[in-house]
């Protein structure tokens, strides 16, 4: 959030009111209405972001539809939050009085926040429709007195508070590990060393022996270390990260197989057991339903 931020308020008809604040290169936005009878809003363009929005009262009844296909009809409490991947298509029917923020974030900046911490296996977020967030929801409200009145809003207040949002969801629904205590992990340059090694190495020859070389430790600490820096073994955070890769090149037209020797794999049936089992789906699951979303 370097840029100076560009304040914008829209007005629109009495059905809907909006106001809009834009902070590069967060946009955030608030979409309030006391009718229920709104029409079905259009389909989003696709784009490379997110969308993330949390409820500031109670939501009785929406339907939502991501491609052709309806995805939830009902309800959320205030301080539901929802995340949707806009490089999907997605249409939204309000059907009851509604007030909420929303904040579109561009993943290649999510992408570099998450780089910046020696964290690249993020691959997206996953959070379960409806789930309770009292952060989120603290972070939207401070944000009210800004959107009302943009002209008098500051810009290292909103820098910061981008901040927090982009730490909170990264290791809330990110699945990055954060560790609270740094007591007993590797040092900032150890963490970079290792994943980079890793992420070189997609095809698993790098050795335990090799990593904690570069890392200036004996084998058995590093092992202690890596699992205290990123909550999980060497092995496991490999395997995300392949993961992660197959996820970003199924949204193109490469075979499977391709992609699984690509990413390191022995073959297409070893991705898709990993995958399946990190995911709970196939890869050629997960490609027809990105694919279907976009019809």
């Amino acid at each position: 959030m370097s840029d100076d931020p560009v304040p914008e308020t829209v007005d629109m008809a009495a059905a809907m009111r909006r106001w809009e604040l834009r902070a590069s290169p967060l946009t955030i936005t608030r979409l309030s209405s006391d009718r229920d009878d709104l029409a079905p809003d259009p389909p989003n363009a696709p784009e490379d972001a997110f969308h993330i929005i949390t409820q500031l009262r109670d939501f009785r009844l929406h339907r939502l539809w991501r491609g052709e296909s309806l995805v939830f009809e009902g309800g959320h409490p205030k301080s539901a939050l929802a995340i949707t991947d806009l490089r999907e298509e997605w249409r939204c029917h309000h059907l009851s009085p509604f007030d909420n923020v929303r904040f579109k974030i561009p993943f290649q900046h999510v992408r570099a926040f998450s780089a910046e911490l020696s964290r690249p296996e993020l691959a997206g977020f996953t959070c379960r429709p409806g789930t309770l967030d009292a952060v989120m929801l603290g972070l939207a409200q401070a944000l009210l007195p800004a959107l009302e009145q943009p002209q008098q809003a500051s810009r290292l207040f909103l820098e910061q508070v981008g901040l927090a949002i982009l730490t909170h969801l990264t290791q809330t629904y990110g699945g990055v590990y954060f560790p609270a205590d740094r007591k007993g992990t590797l040092a900032p340059w150890q963490e970079k060393r290792a994943l980079e090694l890793l992420a070189a190495r997609l095809d698993g020859g790098v050795s335990i022996a090799e990593l904690a070389e570069c890392c200036d430790l004996s084998r058995s600490y590093f092992i202690s270390a890596f699992k205290a820096s990123f909550g999980q073994t060497p092995a496991r955070w490999l395997n995300e990260y392949r993961v992660a890769c197959a996820k970003e090149l199924l949204s193109g037209d490469l075979p499977i197989a391709e992609i699984a020797i690509g990413c390191g794999f022995a073959d297409q049936s070893h991705l898709t057991k990993v995958f399946a089992a990190l995911t709970g789906e196939t890869p050629a699951r997960f490609r027809r339903e990105r694919r279907s979303s976009k019809i």
